[in-house]
């Protein structure tokens, strides 16, 4: 549907529900948002408008009046996601609670990346993550977004290789049994077993001990990534909330895709569908890999980084 079709819409129901329609400043601030541009940028086209006031006071009240006229639970309209919510919302209401209907969309791609030998037919693929500048941290009207995330901030990310998979069972057992450095190793920790599951129930400490158990074997440099590195190879390019775009479905990773009413769990992020929940980890590479040719960075385990938690990003590193 077109922008201005999707207008009509949206004049028809405010007037409906609040006896008005879009003043022209809310259009112009919706047609720029539509476009992908910044409120510096819509000030070209607002003669008179500061940016402080389209980004302050025009900005938030739209979205909240697009949200409302929305009224999907769970679902907040914000300058990044309005063709999507908007789109779906024009064409084809949903009914309240009713989740949005995904379409998958899949394109071929390549990587560099190199093998290293652990020995006994078990090898680490390590890919090749070219360096750039990307906005670190997430957006404050993106959905379910903590403080720790924000304030975001452009970082400048080197050349590096990163796993091509969370670290498997099998290789965190080949690493394991390795003469000890700092620390000994349990060569099978985990509770859902498995040689190409990931490994898990490890400490920061013992994953620390395998990146310089992994060095001395290999005459490589090997650690943990960076928080920043660790965001910038997830991300890969995108600025959505995953990689793969505005919602999550366990079509595309593991996670508990249904609700869990004893620990608050719901089991859909935004308009995204509810699915189904497996209950343990799922093999390396079971879901789609991201531009940068990495698998497995949402769901299933939890990662650890190289570097110290912070409260938040108000004295960022930023490189």
């Amino acid at each position: 549907m077109e922008f201005d079709e999707i207008v009509e819409r949206i004049n028809k129901a405010a007037l409906e529900k609040y006896g008005r329609s879009l003043v022209d400043v809310e259009r112009l601030v919706l047609k720029s948002a539509w476009e992908n541009k910044t409120y510096a940028a819509m000030t070209e086209q607002a003669v008179g408008y500061s940016e402080h006031y389209l980004k302050i006071d025009v900005g938030p009240n739209l979205w909240r009046l697009l949200t409302d006229l929305v009224d999907t639970p769970g679902v907040r309209v914000t300058k990044r996601n309005i063709q999507n919510v908007l789109q779906t919302w024009a064409t084809e209401p949903l009914e309240a609670g009713e989740a949005l209907r995904l379409t998958l969309t899949y394109h071929k791609a390549t990587a560099r990346y190199f093998t290293e030998d652990l020995g006994n037919n078990i090898c680490l693929d390590m890919v090749l993550i070219p360096g750039g500048t990307f906005l670190m941290g997430s957006s404050e009207d993106e959905l379910e977004r903590t403080d720790a995330e924000g304030p975001q901030h452009k970082v400048m990310v080197p050349t590096f290789f990163m796993g091509r998979f969370p670290t498997t069972q099998a290789q965190w057992r080949a690493v394991a049994q390795l003469d000890p450095v700092d620390r000994e190793l349990d060569p099978a920790p985990s509770e859902s077993k498995g040689e190409n599951h990931p490994v898990e129930r490890i400490s920061w400490y013992d994953a620390t001990e395998f990146c310089i158990r992994l060095s001395q074997l290999t005459g490589r440099d090997y650690r943990l990534p960076s928080e920043a590195e660790w965001e910038y190879a997830c991300r890969a390019g995108t600025a959505t909330p995953f990689h793969f775009g505005e919602t999550i479905t366990t079509d595309l990773a593991n996670y508990r895709g249904m609700d869990g009413d004893s620990i608050g769990w719901k089991g859909n992020y935004g308009q995204g569908p509810k699915g189904i929940y497996r209950g343990e980890t799922t093999e390396v590479g079971s879901f789609p890999p991201n531009t940068f040719g990495i698998q497995d960075m949402h769901g299933n385990v939890w990662e650890w980084c190289q570097d110290h938690w912070h409260d938040n990003y108000c004295s960022p590193e930023t490189d």
